[in-house]
């Protein structure tokens, strides 16, 4: 199975947003320097603990940087902008960096009212996903139909594979359109099978993908013990903790911190939660889980999504992941 990296851009407790950015442009020369097939950076706005607002433009410095590993979004949130500016943008990436770039789309909005108010969308502009979907299918294949004679004249006809990630009804709509399928276990690994067999049964073909394509996201920490694998989750699980007990997710602490910290009954429970529906251990652990997981959804490639304080803990972790294929 192909292995893939999404990186969030997490900040960490103590270090600025600009170096979260540039860590991101040094984590995709590694990750390539490792033969990982695809590098996807995500979108957030006005999120504390996550730098990557701006995933096309943080896509180019990526691509610049780095001269095999395929470069793309996952993903630009297309219900925040307007469909003719995505294609633009990525008709400009394809344009500089052929054969590497992959438009992965998502159907979330702003997530709160001030943040909606700030990218001029409402909350229900989710709901036109479908129709923004079609407008920019539209402008990359050339065949614009909303708005006769409006083009997206860089991106036409340009060979840029089409995701949707599994996002509300994302996995219906990317079963509709004839798209490959981003998706993770949010509510956990029966209901994300169930949902990848009704993709695989519903969808058609079409210029876009021939056949069905499954991407799972997942966090994969390996190291030398169970343990350690699981420390390095930590960061991330507060944080995670934290954005549903507060409504913010904020920087990422050290684990020795979080790991000693006094946790009422709600965030211990939520700590806990957090932790679960990971892929850790040592490689021979880790080895075993994922074949199993792969033999249960036969996804297609896995998109790795693990953040660890230390960039040089999650890249011994990387490492480790890719010596497994």
């Amino acid at each position: 199975m192909r292995l893939s990296v999404l990186d969030r851009s997490h900040t960490m407790q103590g270090r600025s947003p600009q170096y979260a950015l540039q860590e991101t442009v040094r984590f995709a020369q590694q990750a390539e320097a490792l033969g990982y097939h695809r590098f996807w950076v995500a979108e957030h706005h006005s999120v504390p603990g996550v730098a990557g607002a701006a995933p096309t433009v943080l896509a180019a410095a990526i691509a610049a940087a780095t001269s095999r590993i395929r470069v793309g979004t996952g993903g630009v949130m297309l219900p925040n902008h307007q469909p003719l500016v995505v294609a633009e943008q990525f008709g400009v990436l394809g344009s500089l960096f052929p054969e590497r770039v992959d438009v992965g789309l998502g159907r979330s909005v702003g997530f709160t009212s001030g943040i909606r108010r700030a990218l001029g969308r409402d909350k229900d502009a989710a709901d036109r996903f479908g129709e923004q979907l079609v407008e920019l299918l539209g402008y990359l294949s050339g065949q614009p139909g909303r708005f006769p004679g409006v083009h997206a004249v860089a991106a036409e006809g340009l060979p840029m594979p089409v995701f949707l990630l599994a996002t509300g009804s994302g996995a219906d709509t990317a079963a509709e359109f004839g798209l490959p399928l981003v998706i993770a276990a949010a509510h956990g690994d029966d209901r994300m099978i169930d949902t990848i067999d009704a993709y695989r049964e519903r969808f058609r073909p079409s210029a876009w993908a021939a056949r069905p394509y499954v991407v799972l996201a997942r966090s994969v920490a390996v190291a030398d013990t169970s343990e350690e694998a699981r420390r390095l989750l930590v960061p991330e699980a507060w944080a995670t903790a934290e954005s549903r007990l507060r409504g913010e997710f904020p920087p990422l602490e050290p684990p020795e911190q979080v790991l000693a910290r006094e946790m009422s009954e709600r965030e211990r429970t939520q700590f806990e939660r957090a932790l679960r529906g990971h892929v850790f251990g040592t490689a021979d652990e880790v080895a075993v889980e994922l074949k199993e997981l792969t033999a249960r959804t036969g996804a297609d490639e896995l998109l790795v999504t693990t953040t660890a304080y230390d960039p040089a803990d999650r890249l011994d972790s990387y490492r480790r992941l890719a010596a497994l294929t």
